[in-house]
């Protein structure tokens, strides 16, 4: 009797577990579940279940998930992959860390393994969610100081000569993803002095965000769930409301799923009840003090 039940407290548990990583993948992608249904083709009531550890999940719908997520299976399943021992040995030890402590060792894996050191980096990349600022900023940077201003997105479009929309729709997460990392590399490699305006949501993509970490300083550019929505909506974009009436709620929860990545960037910029140039002063100061970027950034 006892065993029965522990057997399935930790069927539930794994379930939980499960239904945890991807509803936490589709947040901090900025899918609603909607959206995940479309691309996975597996229910958006089933889908709901599922995210709530109430759903029994065969593998072949998981593969159809983990695609439309554009991660692996094995990502989706609340148990560690197949380690190295050195990985397993590195994990133990970074495990035991403070979280301060786990940040200065990835910045050193960073410094150690990047072939641009910190100190010498000229490529400015802002990160955060829409409505934040970072267009704003990014403009006011290459009108003011003359650094060029690369906005990701129009670049994900060229490549895929469509607009993001249709990328979404035509190829799902796979193709939209495949696009933005040529894009984020291509800049990289064509500029050694800009400043990247990137998607929310590249920081989900662990690869895409190592390479910005290594060869840009990295600046969160935040404001309040509240603030961004009042943003978004005053440049007469409605998509957030519509047809969604959880629009702030999900907004939170993609903020809470993104924030412990965002918060790696190398400085944050709080625009919350700042006018633009009090914004724009503080950007200034960020990039000179923390980076000193001397006079190949800003004299």
């Amino acid at each position: 009797m006892n065993t029965k039940m522990n057997s399935d407290n930790e069927s539930d548990l794994f379930l939980q577990q499960a239904g945890d990583l991807i509803r936490g993948m589709r947040a901090i992608r900025g899918m609603t579940r909607k959206m995940l249904a479309k691309d996975s083709k597996v229910s958006e009531r089933y889908l709901a279940n599922l995210e709530q550890g109430k759903g029994n999940i065969s593998i072949s719908l998981l593969r159809q998930v983990s695609r439309a997520l554009n991660v692996s299976v094995a990502e989706l399943i609340p148990s560690p992959m197949k380690q190295t021992p050195e990985q397993k040995l590195i994990s133990e030890f970074v495990n035991g860390l403070t979280q301060r402590d786990q940040k200065i060792a990835l910045d050193i894996l960073h410094y150690k393994f990047s072939s641009v050191s910190p100190q010498n980096k000229t490529r400015i990349a802002l990160i955060g969610l829409r409505g934040a600022g970072k267009t704003t900023l990014g403009s006011l940077l290459q009108e003011r100081e003359n650094i060029p201003f690369i906005r990701l997105a129009q670049e994900i479009e060229n490549l895929g000569g469509m607009p993001i929309a249709e990328i979404f729709s035509l190829s799902g997460q796979q193709g939209y993803r495949r696009l933005e990392e040529k894009a984020l590399t291509q800049t990289i490699s064509i500029y050694d002095c800009c400043c990247i305006e990137t998607g929310g949501s590249i920081v989900s993509q662990l690869k895409d965000f190592n390479l910005m970490l290594t060869t840009c300083m990295v600046i969160w550019i935040k404001t309040s769930p509240t603030e961004h929505m009042e943003r978004v909506i005053a440049q007469g974009d409605m998509r957030p409301m519509t047809n969604n009436i959880d629009a702030m709620a999900d907004l939170e929860q993609i903020l809470i799923e993104r924030a412990p990545f965002y918060e790696k960037a190398h400085a944050i910029l709080d625009t919350s009840n700042k006018t633009v140039q009090e914004s724009f002063s503080e950007l200034l100061t960020l990039i000179k003090e923390h980076h000193k970027l001397k006079d190949s950034v800003i004299n």
